[in-house]
């Protein structure tokens, strides 16, 4: 994902839609994102073209509804707001960044565990 190509906040739920759903026409996101109680399907339809513009998603034109597919999975996107949040907020700090986040929400034990699990991890690679 090109780092000038952050996707918006109605980008990203379009994009955890169809992370959750897989490839999937703008009439399926649309109702996943709660019909007409979260906007129009023509504001939906028209995100998504700008997503495929932007090079967020795939829009596969062989059918008559078209199939939209995120060209990134989950992972890369979040890996890459995160590399840019420690960047522009942080100076750069990964550890500063996770230091503020857990001050900041509230984390449950398995959570914790799986953040030691990473720690534990990291220290023995060093």
């Amino acid at each position: 994902m090109a780092e000038t190509r952050r996707p918006t906040d109605a980008e990203l739920a379009i994009l955890q839609t169809l992370w959750d759903l897989g490839p999937t026409t703008v009439r399926a996101v649309h109702e996943a994102l709660g019909g007409d109680q979260r906007g129009a399907y023509t504001t939906v339809l028209k995100t998504m073209q700008i997503m495929a513009d932007k090079g967020l998603v795939h829009r596969d034109t062989s059918a008559r509804s078209h199939v939209y597919t995120p060209v990134h999975s989950q992972q890369r996107t979040q890996g890459s707001l995160v590399r840019d949040l420690a960047s522009r907020a942080f100076g750069g700090s990964a550890g500063n960044l996770v230091l503020r986040a857990l001050q900041e929400q509230p984390t449950d034990p398995d959570e914790l565990a799986a953040i030691r699990t990473l720690l534990e991890r990291l220290e023995a690679e060093r």
